[in-house]
């Protein structure tokens, strides 16, 4: 099995990955074409039909799946059960994040034919922090162990937000309280319709920023905060910088799609939240416990394979239990109304 190492000058800790500069190079490519084909796809606004969500969803969860197979069978079982959990985790909060974004399109009143658009820009926006994020984790992990430790902790916080957000029915944003938004209309106008795809005009001589601009900006200002995040979340469960790309990657590509099929649905599920909030919390605690293993032998550490069931079954139990509690209400629902 081919592997090679990363490391920082003096390291603390020496990081494996499968990738060599032809694979990175070869991923990059691939990433970079879907983008530029996505952007084809909506360079004329349109709205998107169930059939075209659906066809593009299947296509973007087949491609990491069958990319899966392909790291499974040629730098073995471990790696590839690595890459999967790690997926499986990314993608898991991708679906938290379409929460975000719905409420940020809805609170704008985007127009449906400019949703594409500005969920792709959000997408290209996160990739790029992410990629930064991953690049700048891989750096420190190499160079400082106890790196781990400030990763679990972050989880850690951030489980006991999503677990706080959840007990209070989800989400809650005021994208005009969003300090990025707020600083944007310090500096410019904003118009009062779309202009399209225009995110900015000039207007009486000066420039002016559009709905969808400060769309952008908002959306934007969310994937920074879901980067921080994430990236910790998938380091994890491997640490490998180009398995943390692609699951990154492959999760995030196929959110346009996944959008627009999940739309209706992901308000039914309820108690998503906290399957979230368990996930975060248990990947924390599995980083703590590998930055301890190091200092203290005797800690134990945690298995992927045990990983993997934890997230399957966090996530299996929230969606059944969202599913009963929606059941119960659409029963009581009609003989309240008599």
């Amino acid at each position: 099995m081919l592997r090679t190492h990363l490391a920082a000058a003096t390291p603390s800790t020496t990081l494996e990955t499968i990738a060599t500069p032809t694979l990175w190079a070869l991923t990059i490519a691939g990433v970079i074409a879907l983008l530029a084909l996505d952007f084809l796809l909506t360079r004329k606004p349109h709205e998107v039909s169930m059939r075209e969500a659906v066809g593009w969803s299947a296509f973007y969860i087949a491609l990491p799946l069958a990319f899966g197979l392909w790291v499974w069978t040629t730098h073995g079982s471990q790696t590839g059960l690595e890459y999967y959990t790690g997926y499986l985790v990314e993608k898991s909060l991708s679906v938290d994040n379409l929460f975000i974004f719905i409420l940020i399109l809805s609170s704008f009143a985007v127009p449906r034919v400019l949703q594409q658009r500005a969920l792709l820009f959000g997408i290209i926006g996160a990739l790029v922090m992410r990629g930064i994020f991953i690049a700048l984790g891989a750096a420190l992990i190499a160079r400082f162990s106890w790196m781990f430790l400030i990763f679990g902790a972050i989880l850690l916080v951030t489980a006991w937000g999503v677990l706080r957000d959840a007990r209070h029915g989800g989400h809650q944003v005021d994208v005009n309280e969003l300090r990025i938004v707020r600083f944007a209309r310090r500096f410019y106008p904003v118009t009062d319709d779309y202009r399209g795809t225009r995110m900015s005009v000039r207007e009486a001589g000066r420039r002016a920023l559009t709905p969808l601009g400060l769309v952008m900006l908002a959306i934007l200002g969310t994937d920074l905060v879901f980067a921080i995040d994430s990236v910790p979340a998938v380091y994890g469960i491997t640490g490998d910088p180009y398995l943390v790309f692609a699951t990154n990657a492959f999760a995030l590509l196929g959110l346009r799609a996944l959008y627009f099929v999940l739309e209706g649905a992901l308000g039914k599920l309820r108690h998503l939240g906290y399957g979230l909030a368990a996930i975060l919390a248990f990947i924390g605690v599995k980083l703590v416990l590998h930055w301890a293993h190091g200092v203290w032998t005797w800690v134990p550490t945690i298995p992927t394979v045990a990983s993997l069931a934890v997230i399957v079954a966090a996530l299996s139990v929230t969606t059944v239990t969202s599913v009963l509690a929606n059941r119960r209400e659409a029963s009581v629902l009609p003989s309240g109304h008599r």
